[in-house]
């Protein structure tokens, strides 16, 4: 079960610079958008994911591919191939902002998301006043709409 909250951020209000955190090299493409099946490479890491459908809260699974068995995939996603930097930063209570910044067409987009343990420290949750806009149940974000061309 995935439980997270995504927001827009905009580069200067940033206020600590994320290069000073820890950073991980996404590449990811989309097999099928309805239900969600992605291909991922995080850094060395391959993984093929599906989501169920749903906003804050959908059903994940992911299963490790090998790289050659990820490049084999990644020649039959639809859409775009999405490459973004994730910077993971600490909060308290023991959540993380995850800090997506996307590079190739996408470019300039920033997102935030912060996974939640429950529902109920989701809805709770009081995002720094540096975040943007809320887009959680905005579906012009999740990255399967993103992949599309």
């Amino acid at each position: 079960m995935e439980i997270e909250r995504k927001y827009l951020i905009t580069k200067e209000r940033i206020p600590f610079n994320p290069e000073e955190y820890p950073c991980r090299h996404i590449e990811q493409g989309y097999l099928c958008t309805e239900p969600v099946v992605r291909i991922r490479q995080d850094n060395d890491d391959y993984i093929l994911t599906y989501k169920s459908v749903g906003m804050m809260v959908r059903e994940e699974y992911n299963l490790p591919l090998n790289k050659t068995a990820y490049e084999h995939l990644r020649t039959k996603a639809d859409g775009r191939i999405i490459t973004k930097d994730r910077y993971v930063i600490p909060l308290e209570n023991g959540l993380n902002i995850e800090m997506d910044f996307f590079s190739g067409d996408l470019s300039g987009l920033i997102l935030a998301e912060v996974e939640f343990p429950d529902v109920e420290s989701a809805e709770n949750f009081i995002p720094p006043e540096w975040f943007g806009e809320d887009v959680t149940h905005s579906t012009k974000y999740h990255n399967s709409v993103l992949s599309r061309v």
